[in-house]
C-alpha cells in the first residue's frame, strides 16, 4: 500500500476535505509549518476550494504524521525526503535508520564523554575556596581534559 503518493487527488474517500486549521490542530503541526514543507516538496500541493483555500484529504494528514513523527525522532528533512522516495518505489529504508542510529551512537558517546569529564572538573573543584577551582583551571586549558568532548563536531 502506498501511502505518500504525491498526487493532489488520492484514493480513499474524496468527500472527507481539511482545512489546514484541521490539519493543524489533528496532528500538532504549525500552520506555518505545514506550508513550509509544501514550499520544499515534501508535502504535496493540496487541492484548492472555490475561494483559493487549501483543502486537504487523508492522505495529506498521514503523510505529515510521517513527517513529524520521522522528526521527532530526529531524521533530518533531506532523510524524510528519502524515506518518503523509497516508500514510493517500496525499497528498504533501513539504510537510512541504520545511518540515523549510527549519528546518535556518536552524539551518546559524546555527551558521556562530555558528563564524564564535567563530572571530573567538580570533583577535582575546591568547592569555592579561591584559586583552587579545577573547573576555571580545565576551561582556560582544553589539554587538561580526559576526553574529546566535542559535541558539535568541531574544535572552536
Amino acid at each position: 500500500k502506498e501511502l505518500f503518493r504525491d498526487s493532489q487527488a488520492p484514493e480513499g474517500n474524496m468527500s472527507t476535505l481539511f482545512s489546514i486549521g484541521a490539519l493543524s490542530r489533528d496532528t500538532g503541526c504549525k500552520i506555518e509549518t505545514i506550508r513550509y514543507y509544501e514550499k520544499i516538496g515534501l508535502m504535496p500541493e493540496p487541492a484548492r476550494s472555490e475561494g483559493g483555500q487549501r483543502r486537504y484529504h487523508q492522505k495529506h494528514r498521514e503523510r505529515l504524521q510521517f513527517i513529524r513523527h520521522g522528526r521527532e525522532l530526529g531524521f533530518t528533512l533531506d532523510d524524510i525526503r528519502e524515506l518518503l522516495a523509497l516508500s514510493a518505489s517500496h525499497q528498504h529504508a533501513d539504510s537510512i535508520a541504520r545511518r540515523h542510529r549510527d549519528a546518535v551512537q556518536a552524539q551518546i558517546r559524546s555527551l558521556t564523554a562530555l558528563r564524564d569529564e564535567l563530572d571530573r572538573m567538580i570533583k577535582e573543584c575546591a568547592h569555592g575556596h579561591e584559586g583552587e577551582c579545577r573547573v576555571i583551571e580545565v576551561l582556560n586549558d582544553h589539554g587538561q581534559c580526559q576526553h574529546d568532548h566535542n559535541v558539535t563536531g568541531g574544535k572552536g
